[in-house]
């Protein structure tokens, strides 16, 4: 493996959705006040997401029906994708009837979102979920530095996902676009 290769592996690895988003809503909730109970419940909660999702694409992989846990093969990345919509959906559902319209119960609506729209586009093309999560994660926190660190991981991972070839430039493109709109909304709603 080419050092750049294995680097561009490293940082989307780094910057997976399921690293990066609990992590950046940890940030988010700290920012805007949290108490550390509070933040460690949400780290915790959406953790548990995050392995569900980890361990799915293990138990995949191993059964022999993935051939890797990026699940980059069209009937790979479906079946990801109906996962992480109805996980993402029921969570969002569960969060909404626990705690009502919060930023957490909105950002979880729009990740769902952007599974749907990654399902709807898949005839066209492989939306680039890794770059449209960690644009996404950069308008959850309130401090300065945190966003800032975010987009540069943001623009790391789009990055990655091109040397790496698990997209086409346009996927990438469309990926941090649909990630900055759900960024947008998850502001102004």
């Amino acid at each position: 493996m080419r050092a750049g290769h294995a680097f561009a592996r490293g940082i989307s690895i780094v910057g997976h959705p399921l690293l990066v988003l609990p992590l950046a809503a940890m940030l988010g909730a700290l920012s805007r006040g949290a108490d550390a109970a509070a933040v460690r419940n949400l780290g915790l909660g959406l953790g548990a997401l995050s392995l569900s999702v980890l361990g799915y694409s293990l138990w995949r992989v191993r059964s022999g029906r993935w051939s890797h846990l990026d699940a980059s093969a069209r009937g790979e990345r479906r079946d990801l994708n109906r996962l992480l919509l109805i996980v993402l959906a029921v969570a969002a559902a569960g969060c909404g009837w626990l705690q009502g319209p919060t930023l957490l119960t909105r950002a979880l609506a729009l990740s769902a979102a952007l599974v749907g729209v990654a399902m709807l586009l898949a005839h066209r093309f492989k939306l680039s979920l890794h770059a449209a999560f960690t644009t996404l994660a950069a308008f959850l926190p309130v401090w300065l530095p945190a966003i800032a660190a975010l987009l540069v991981l943001a623009l790391a991972v789009a990055w990655s996902r091109l040397v790496l070839e698990r997209h086409r430039p346009v996927e990438v493109v469309a990926g941090v676009l649909a990630g900055i709109a759900a960024g947008g909304v998850l502001q102004i709603a």
